[in-house]
């Protein structure tokens, strides 16, 4: 049963039946759902529903999932973005985060499976002044935003893990296999480039008007945050 304060969910999924199936999982765990079957659609709904989670399959009449994805984040959508595959392979997980989406749900769809990832990126904001800081970089951990010299940067769920994480740990060089535990909470198989992707995602906000690296690569180690 929703309500007027339930989460609002964006599906963005050309397959009718698994539209439906999804939008009455969502409604039954008391989230309010929107169904749009195309890419067009989708993007419309998110503009003027602003949604709290979008999920979009990879495989969409007309135009591909991750294509969707890009635009959404290039017109400034900052709500969780999850995508449904149908296939688990290193390069297929790179690619879904490239596109910029925070995680992925695997096809056959099960229900159980697909709530659970639902609820750990809809869980209530915290009611918290906490923030972290370094320098002039603060992470507000309540509103999920970074602030550099005074300028806001807007964050995805796993940008804003992975400052938090560095930003715990200042000065401390961290591995790759820290950064994958502590914020994907899960290890990727074999070679993959998500840290990469995400720090230079990072780097590129927080040094979008030309302030120094504070992000640093460890070459063969990982990565720390430090000011020179």
């Amino acid at each position: 049963m929703t309500s007027a304060h339930s989460p609002c969910v964006l599906v963005i999924e050309t397959d009718e039946s698994l539209a439906n199936q999804l939008s009455f999982d969502l409604q039954e765990a008391g989230y309010d759902s929107i169904l749009a079957h195309d890419a067009i659609s989708g993007l419309q709904y998110s503009r003027d529903r602003q949604p709290a989670l979008i999920v979009l399959d990879r495989m969409l009449a007309g135009e591909s999932g991750l294509s969707l994805c890009k635009n959404l984040r290039n017109a400034g959508m900052c709500s969780p973005v999850l995508v449904l595959m149908a296939r688990d392979t290193v390069d297929d997980r790179v690619a879904c985060l490239e596109a910029g989406a925070d995680d992925y749900i695997l096809k056959p769809y099960r229900s159980e499976d697909f709530l659970k990832l639902i609820r750990l990126y809809l869980k209530p904001d915290v009611d918290t002044t906490e923030q972290l800081r370094f320098g002039e970089l603060v992470l507000d951990i309540g509103t999920r935003r970074a602030i550099y010299n005074g300028r806001i940067i807007d964050l995805t769920m796993k940008e804003f893990e992975l400052l938090k994480f560095l930003m715990e740990h200042p000065r401390e060089v961290l591995t790759r296999e820290q950064i994958l535990e502590n914020v994907w909470g899960y290890d990727f198989m074999g070679e993959s480039n998500v840290i990469e992707v995400y720090i230079r995602y990072l780097r590129l906000k927080i040094e979008e008007e030309g302030q120094k690296r504070l992000i640093q690569t460890v070459r063969g180690v990982g990565y720390v945050l430090r000011e020179s």
